[in-house]
C-alpha cells in the first residue's frame, strides 16, 4: 500500500512538472539562471503604468522558478522613455514596456496597436488581438526591427485631459498646444491645436510654466500621482483619443528565439497575465482617485461640449483611414481593424450598451 501511495505521488510530481516545464528536452528549469534587462518609458514604479513593469517582471521570475530574471530599467536609468524601441531593437535590453503609438516615426502602422480615437475599447481591443489578426498584424509590423511584441497592459477609457482654460466651442482648440501623442495628436492639429509629444516625467514642469496649456495623461489613478492638479484647474471627459490603450511588451527577437519553449510560453502566459491584471486595477482605483481630486484638491470636472467631439470624430474618421494607406500591410491593418469592431460594436448595441442604458434609467432605493 506505501509503495502504491508513493507510486501516485510521483506521478502527481511529473504532472506538475509537465505544466510547468513542459518536460522539453531543453528545460529551462535545469539551466543556468538567464537574466535580462527591462527598460520602461514609464518613471520608475510609477503607479499603474511602471508598478505594471514591475509585475510583469515579478510574474516572470516566479514563474520560471528563478531561471529567468528580469530586471527593470525605469525611464532615463539606461535610455530616455521614447529610447525604449530602438534600445530594445539593437539588443542593448531584451525587453521593453511601453506604447506602441510612440514609434509613429518608425511606422505609421504601430499607432493601431496603441489606441485609435473613436476606436476600440480595452474589451474590444483585447478580442482583436488574441481572437482576431491583431496579434499577428502586430508582429508583421515589427518583423524588420527585430521585435516581437506582445499586449501587456490596458487602461480602459482614459479622460479627456488637463487645461488650463475651458474648452467652450470648437473655437477653443485653435492654437492650444497639448501633450498628446499618436492618431489623437494629429486629429488635434487638423482641429486647429498644437500637438507636443513629451514624456510623463516633463509633463508637470510644462505646464506649469506655459510650454504647454493642456495634456492627456491617463486617468486619474495615474494623475493624481502625478500632481497635475495643482498645475491645471479643469479636467475633461471622455478620452475620445484613448478608448483603450494597449501597454506593449517588447521583446527582442533574437532574445526570444535563445530561449527554450518553456520559457517562451510563461513570457506569453505573464504578459496576458498583467494585461488583464492593469486593467483591472485602472477599474477599481480611478474613481476613489476621481472623488479626492475632485473634493480635496478642487478639481473641475467638464465634460467636452457636444459640437468639440463631433468635429474631433468627423476629423479623426478621415485621418485614421488616410494614415493606413502608407503600403499593403497598412492597408490590410485598417481593413482588420474596422471590420473588428464593427463586428462588435453590432454586438455591443444590443449588449453593453443597452444594458448601461437599462442600468442608468432603473429605479434607485
Amino acid at each position: 500500500m506505501n509503495n502504491r501511495r508513493k507510486f501516485f505521488k510521483s506521478l502527481g510530481l511529473l504532472s506538475a512538472t509537465a505544466l510547468v516545464g513542459g518536460l522539453h528536452p531543453k528545460n529551462s528549469l535545469a539551466k543556468t539562471k538567464i537574466k535580462w534587462k527591462m527598460v520602461t518609458s514609464w518613471p520608475k514604479n510609477f503607479p499603474g503604468l511602471g508598478a505594471g513593469a514591475e509585475t510583469l517582471a515579478r510574474y516572470i521570475n516566479k514563474l520560471s522558478g528563478g531561471s529567468l530574471e528580469v530586471k527593470v530599467f525605469g525611464a532615463n536609468e539606461l535610455v530616455p522613455p521614447l529610447g525604449v524601441f530602438d534600445f530594445v531593437s539593437s539588443g542593448g535590453a531584451e525587453m521593453g514596456h511601453s506604447g506602441a503609438y510612440y514609434w509613429k516615426g518608425k511606422t505609421e502602422a504601430a499607432q493601431f496597436f496603441s489606441s485609435v480615437p473613436f476606436g476600440m475599447t480595452a474589451q474590444e481591443m483585447n478580442s482583436w488581438l488574441y481572437y482576431g489578426d491583431g496579434i499577428k498584424l502586430w508582429e508583421e509590423v515589427y518583423e524588420n526591427f527585430n521585435l516581437i511584441p506582445r499586449p501587456a497592459g490596458n487602461t480602459g477609457v482614459q479622460m479627456g485631459g488637463w487645461f488650463n482654460k475651458e474648452i467652450l466651442s470648437v473655437d477653443d482648440l485653435q492654437g492650444l498646444k497639448m501633450r498628446i501623442p499618436g492618431l489623437g495628436g494629429e486629429v488635434l492639429a487638423r482641429a486647429g491645436g498644437s500637438p507636443q509629444q513629451l514624456p510623463l516625467a516633463e509633463v508637470y514642469t510644462a505646464l506649469q510654466t506655459g510650454v504647454i496649456d493642456a495634456t492627456e495623461l491617463v486617468g486619474p489613478y495615474n494623475d493624481l500621482a502625478q500632481s497635475i492638479h495643482s498645475v491645471a484647474k479643469y479636467y475633461y471627459y471622455p478620452g475620445w483619443h484613448e478608448p483603450g490603450s494597449t501597454l506593449e511588451t517588447l521583446i527582442n527577437k533574437d532574445a526570444w528565439e535563445s530561449l527554450p519553449p518553456d520559457l517562451q510560453e510563461m513570457i506569453a502566459v505573464a504578459t496576458r497575465a498583467i494585461n488583464e491584471d492593469m486593467l483591472s486595477e485602472f477599474t477599481a482605483k480611478n474613481n476613489a482617485a476621481l472623488n479626492v481630486l475632485i473634493e480635496e484638491h478642487g478639481v473641475e470636472l467638464r465634460a467636452f461640449p457636444e459640437d468639440v467631439i463631433s468635429k474631433l470624430r468627423e476629423i479623426s474618421k478621415g485621418l485614421v483611414k488616410e494614415s493606413m494607406q502608407e503600403n499593403d500591410l497598412s492597408r490590410r491593418i485598417y481593413s482588420s481593424y474596422m471590420e473588428f469592431l464593427e463586428s462588435v460594436e453590432n454586438y455591443h448595441r444590443i449588449s453593453e450598451q443597452a444594458f448601461l442604458e437599462a442600468r442608468a434609467d432603473a429605479p434607485t432605493n
